[in-house]
């Protein structure tokens, strides 16, 4: 730690460990469908489009709640809003445990649902935590080191999953419920822990001043998201979402496409894994790193949060040759570098939404542009799960063509609603320069 750390101070930072806590403990959640999904089929005996229906109900809640939890948590508040989120989401994620064989699709789509309303919590919470407490200049890497916790989980699992459930599916339930126990430890640090950095006792004056040293004051008044509809800036962002069914589907899909591909199963899921989620935590932190480097050069935040996803798209194109390769370890690689590239771009892209807007929008900002990365994923589930049960593995390669070109597409459509990022004030009106 630096002499010039030491006198500023380092809460921000512990503020940040429970961001990643929490990202970790939702993307441990969400992920453990994934893992388990050709054993749950071979048990329960799903079709492709039996499991696309049970993930369709976690993104049409997700949808919902992005749009309600968003605009939720700025009304409520940062610290209550937050706490709700992770209880919705504990309670629906131990549901699952209680499914049973006779009911497994009905079951699981209402677990799921839930799970989805709860988890779309995380994202407008932890976003709008950043804009509280990091100046401008620092958000895209301290949201870039939250967002790897996504990684953190989605490699947990794996292991987790293969230490305590046997092949045959034995123990399946205890995954589900370990969740529980995690979330209960995060919200008693959270409610023990935060306040707004202005309020903090144990915020310095120097800290205090260093991380509003770029932003102007704010008054109390709410902001209705509906408010933020008819901003281009918002259907940018928006745009840039539509990403997230990409990351679903390595999420969801990609244990299943190397079981049906390579006949990986769930004990030898974990290395595999292991590399794609490391790939993607190193494309977080750098993503957000990359960008504050170019803004501390001089650079316009415009131009280097652009240059910066332009990066993030041509890393991701290599992954098309994925479903025409029959090399197991190449097939990782590529998807791990696509993993890379999408979460650097995931890191800058919610960096868009407090880079131009007041923080008292931007939960519900990202919330709107949640909701269209879910109806994204929704419709990327339906159409995949359909033509997997038509025509088998060849389904992938349309899946991977289409991971593979879609962010140069849309970076072109947010540069031309979005070609500059001047800053709005409290009331959304452009802040002259």
């Amino acid at each position: 730690m630096t002499n010039s750390n030491q006198k500023i101070g380092n809460y921000r930072y512990r503020i940040l460990g429970l961001l990643m806590f929490a990202t970790t403990i939702n993307y441990f959640d969400r992920s453990i469908i994934g893992i388990l999904a050709p054993t749950l089929e071979k048990m329960f005996g799903w079709t492709n489009s039996n499991y696309a229906n049970i993930m369709i109900s976690f993104k049409v809640a997700y949808a919902i709640g992005m749009l309600s939890m968003g605009g939720l948590i700025d009304r409520l508040g940062t610290k209550k809003g937050y706490t709700l989120s992770i209880a919705i989401w504990s309670i629906f994620g131990m549901l699952h445990a209680l499914v049973r064989p006779g009911f497994s699709v009905v079951g699981f789509a209402i677990a799921r649902f839930g799970l989805g309303f709860g988890e779309s919590g995380n994202f407008p919470a932890a976003i709008k935590t950043t804009a509280e407490w990091f100046p401008k200049k620092d958000r895209a890497f301290a949201t870039g080191l939250f967002n790897a916790a996504t990684s953190i989980g989605a490699i947990s699992a794996p292991f987790v999953i293969g230490w305590i459930v046997h092949e045959d599916g034995t123990n399946w339930q205890i995954p589900f419920l370990i969740t529980g126990v995690l979330s209960a430890i995060w919200v008693f640090l959270w409610l023990r822990m935060y306040k707004k950095p202005e309020k903090h006792p144990k915020v310095s004056k120097e800290e205090l001043a260093y991380i509003l040293s770029d932003s102007t004051a704010e008054n109390d008044d709410k902001l209705p998201w509906k408010n933020v509809l008819g901003k281009p800036q918002t259907w940018a962002f928006s745009l840039a979402k539509l990403t997230d069914a990409v990351w679903w589907f390595f999420l969801f899909w990609g244990a299943k496409f190397l079981s049906d591909t390579f006949n990986v199963n769930i004990h030898n899921i974990a290395l595999p894994f292991f590399v794609i989620y490391i790939m993607a935590d190193v494309g977080s932190i750098f993503g957000g790193y990359l960008s504050g480097v170019f803004i501390r050069k001089g650079w316009s935040v415009n131009k280097a949060r652009k240059i910066t996803l332009l990066i993030c798209a041509l890393i991701v194109l290599p992954v098309s040759y994925v479903a025409i390769t029959d090399n197991k370890w190449l097939a990782v690689f590529l998807m791990g570098l696509a993993a890379a590239g999408h979460q650097a771009w995931s890191a800058n892209i919610f960096t868009l939404v407090s880079d131009v807007f007041p923080k008292k929008a931007t939960a519900s900002v990202v919330g709107i542009g949640g909701m269209s990365g879910a109806v994204a994923g929704i419709v990327a589930d339906a159409a995949l799960g359909s033509v997997l049960d038509q025509s088998g593995n060849q389904g992938y390669f349309w899946a991977f063509l289409i991971v593979g070109s879609c962010y140069i597409v849309i970076l072109g459509l947010v540069h031309l609603l979005m070609p500059s990022m001047t800053p709005l004030d409290e009331n959304l009106n452009t802040i002259a320069n």
